[in-house]
């Protein structure tokens, strides 16, 4: 079966001029949706992507009517290769995994995308480690400073229960736990 999708990004928007391309191309189904496709999450193409079988052919009318980065793209094209079905896009005809050039051209931009990611892995890690030297800490900031858990540990020590302590800090007692019960 041959099936669209098409997706304007606003409710004022139409999808009058991507029904009729989709027609004319063939499809007889066509999920719709107006949502703006930054989001991953949407409801029509996901229901699609759910119920995609063996030999089913995806076909928009443009690619970022489908997904608004390559790497989105790419994510997108392997699930519904990955259903048995194949891809297509009416305005960009090198889009096409139902011929051998255009699943050459997706795997080629697929790699593209993956050496992408490792480059910035990289860059990243190397930023990390450098800003580490600098001093600068990263994760979630802590809830109590060297003084407060000074006190606390005294309020402790003095009777005052885990409870009233955490109380008097604004913090969950699993935090007094964590700081001062070592980790085995």
């Amino acid at each position: 079966m041959k099936i669209g999708y098409a997706r304007v990004s606003t409710e004022d928007q139409r999808l009058t001029l991507q029904l009729e391309a989709l027609k004319k191309a063939g499809c007889t189904r066509i999920f719709r949706e107006k949502v703006s496709g930054a989001y991953r999450d949407r409801p029509e193409l996901n229901r699609m992507l759910d119920q995609l079988r063996e030999g089913d052919v995806v076909t928009v009318w443009k690619l970022d009517r489908l997904a608004r980065s390559t790497r989105n793209l790419l994510e997108i094209v392997e699930m519904i290769g990955n259903s048995g079905a194949r891809f297509q896009s009416i305005s960009e005809p090198w889009a096409d995994t139902t011929s051998h050039a255009g699943k050459m051209i997706m795997t080629i931009f697929a790699g593209i995308a993956e050496f992408e990611r490792d480059l910035i892995r990289e860059r990243t890690g190397i930023g990390r480690a450098d800003a580490q030297k600098r001093g600068v800490r990263f994760g979630r900031p802590k809830k109590m400073n060297a003084e407060q858990q000074a006190l606390a540990k005294r309020l402790l020590k003095e009777g005052k229960s885990v409870a009233e302590v955490a109380r008097t800090f604004s913090v969950h007692p699993a935090t007094l736990y964590r700081i001062f019960v070592p980790a085995s």
